[in-house]
């Protein structure tokens, strides 16, 4: 569904955000990217999403080459960032409809609205409340009810569990197991170690632009993550301090 091929992207100041990075991600799967800040994780969304250009690669969408015709192939992804941009003033329903529209989604009943709402774990009585007066769970939980009525076959989500409690987390990745049992391709970024291993099927771990190891499920479940994650956090070559230009 998703396909990655040396991207690389250098920015102006000569900083490597990512580096000849190849991967893709199947319908039905779990692939998260796991590092620390800096690592590159959000740059490789940045250009999977066609928000910024790469230096050199490509990325598909189903087929779809992002940079040579963006229109078509936003409509196969749905974005949920760290912090679910909404509109404070209007409410949850109405942020439901405006964000669907702009989709291109213009005949979605009212039934379909609430239903989303409701299966991510959003109460009745806030389908009408002002989302001004929402938790950073609940804007989170209302991202996610966004990209289900897209109805995008991949799902991308930037540190979607950042900042929430271990109950609002728990939940939050239930939902997400869910949409993989839908045949929804997911790819999520995060620097949690624990509750990338509770739901992955797949984890890349990242630094300075560049996939360092890949874990299967079976490795996921059977081997010291924590452990790996550091050994891959060190350097490879002395001096390698950063990622520039020469």
């Amino acid at each position: 569904m998703l396909e990655i091929t040396d991207l690389r992207k250098v920015y102006e100041d000569g900083t490597v955000a990512v580096d000849g990075l190849c991967l893709s991600v199947k319908a039905g799967e779990i692939f998260v990217l796991l590092g620390a800040n800096g690592a590159g994780k959000t740059s490789t969304i940045m250009l999977i999403l066609g928000f910024t250009e790469p230096t050199a690669g490509c990325v598909t969408l189903n087929g779809v080459d992002v940079q040579k015709d963006p229109l078509t192939a936003k409509k196969h992804v749905a974005y949920v960032s760290e912090n679910v941009t909404l509109y404070g003033n209007f409410t949850a329903r109405q942020n439901l409809e405006f964000f669907t529209n702009l989709t291109g989604r213009t005949n979605v009943t009212e039934e379909e609205y609430r239903a989303a709402f409701l299966r991510v774990g959003l109460a009745e009585n806030a389908f009408h409340r002002r989302v001004s007066g929402f938790s950073k769970g609940m804007r989170q939980r209302l991202g996610i009810a966004i990209a289900i009525l897209k109805n995008s076959e991949l799902i991308v989500l930037d540190e979607p569990t950042s900042g929430l409690d271990p109950k609002g987390g728990f939940e939050f990745l239930e939902i997400i197991s869910q949409l993989k049992a839908e045949d929804k391709a997911i790819l999520m970024s995060s620097h949690d170690i624990f509750r990338a291993k509770a739901i992955a099927d797949r984890i890349g771990i990242m630094r300075n632009g560049q996939i360092i190891e890949i874990l299967d499920k079976e490795r996921i479940k059977t081997a010291d993550l924590e452990k790996i994650y550091i050994e891959c956090m060190k350097e490879i070559t002395a001096g390698a301090t950063s990622a520039k230009v020469q």
